[in-house]
């Protein structure tokens, strides 16, 4: 049987992940947050950060930072109707010696000006004059009903040693939206109060530009290992809630992943991979793609090809067999997740592969699953 057409958008992944890999973006989402998403999310970036031999206090600084930057998107973020077109996002991207932690959010204009005098206000400040006004602001600042008066911005600003970049897009006359980047340096790299490039959102506004066009909901990218399937399985869950049938296939997909991209041996901290989550036309597209051996691409083709012709009772008698082969029945031999994804979605599973050089090709496979959830 002939591979399923491939639609530009899936063509499109490929292309995606390696302008993500060229910005050094080493994470990304995009989705609407709640304190327990923020958890999750810091769960999963410092287990990737651990993994980078970094320093204790430099791991400390990012991490806490992070957290002031995820802590700014919830007090800010409003307007549950504008979230829907333009969700708030956060990237992590690693240049250098410097980390660079970047939120995005949804504001109202009437809080632009305030909002600008305040970060102007901590820029202005030297490290000693920022311990004083946290100091003042901590204890004379009146806290408002956003959860605070700056002091977030300003522990951003004393943790990273470095002024804050900030930009508002408006959107219309009643929306913006709001960009706060914050750069922290290695250990013993770099001084403080150093001035930001004032060009370097450029490229995260165009970030933000495709996953509009594209509509992508959820954005992860980076090394997936067993260990951070785990967090990003309990973001994705905090998310589809109310779609248990959504979830259960991402498990599977996350899961060929792991069984199907490279070796530990050749990537000894995980598989380099990324993660969508779109919606088109009524329909969630779950994209998962990485890296695999061309030599394993021929038998990865045919196992779809054949799982792609099975009519449905055709389908059903496959997996109940796999499901009981005990010999084979190891996930990446059998096509055992392949035929569950085909069995949850009653729909072909779409894939291609880019031949990547002589040794490797990224492959990509992509479900599609109904939005509403059938009573």
């Amino acid at each position: 049987m002939a591979q399923p057409t491939i639609p530009n958008d899936l063509d499109f992944f490929y292309d995606f992940f390696l302008h993500t890999k060229s910005a050094e973006l080493t994470y990304i989402y995009r989705g609407i947050f709640t304190q327990a998403i923020i958890k999750h999310i810091l769960s999963l970036t410092e287990t990737n950060i651990d993994k980078t031999g970094e320093s204790v206090k430099v791991k400390k600084r990012v991490y806490l930072i992070m957290v002031e930057g995820l802590q700014n998107i919830t007090r800010h973020q409003e307007l549950k109707e504008f979230e829907k077109k333009n969700q708030a996002i956060f990237l992590i991207q690693k240049i250098g010696s410097q980390y660079h932690v970047t939120t995005g959010n949804a504001i109202t204009n009437d809080r632009i000006e305030m909002l600008g005098s305040q970060i102007e206000k901590v820029n202005s400040l030297n490290e000693d004059e920022l311990k004083v006004y946290y100091r003042e602001v901590l204890t004379k600042g009146k806290i408002s009903d956003k959860g605070g008066a700056g002091l977030g911005l300003i522990e951003m600003a004393r943790k990273s040693g470095n002024k804050l970049l900030y930009k508002f897009q408006q959107v219309d006359d009643r929306e913006s939206f709001f960009y706060l980047r914050t750069e922290i340096f290695s250990e013993g790299e770099g001084s403080p109060q150093v001035e930001p490039d004032p060009n370097a959102l450029e490229g995260i506004e165009g970030m933000q530009n495709i996953l509009e066009a594209k509509n992508i909901l959820i954005a992860f990218n980076g090394i997936f290992s067993q260990e951070s399937l785990l967090g990003l399985l309990s973001i994705i869950e905090s998310q589809m809630a109310d779609n248990k049938n959504v979830y259960n296939i991402i498990v599977e997909m996350l899961q060929n992943i792991v069984r199907h991209g490279i070796s530990a041996t050749e990537n000894p901290s995980g598989n380099e991979a990324m993660f969508l989550i779109r919606e088109q036309k009524g329909d969630y597209l779950l994209s998962a793609g990485n890296f695999i051996k061309r030599s394993n691409a021929d038998k990865l083709r045919e196992r779809l090809d054949y799982i792609n012709s099975l009519d449905d009772k055709g389908l059903q008698s496959f997996y109940n067999l796999k499901l009981l082969d005990f010999e084979t029945n190891d996930g990446k031999e059998s096509g055992l997740g392949f035929a569950e994804m085909r069995l949850k979605t009653k729909k072909k599973l779409l894939y291609c592969f880019r031949e990547v050089d002589d040794e490797f090709s990224f492959f990509t496979i992509q479900a599609a699953v109904p939005v509403i959830v059938e009573s």
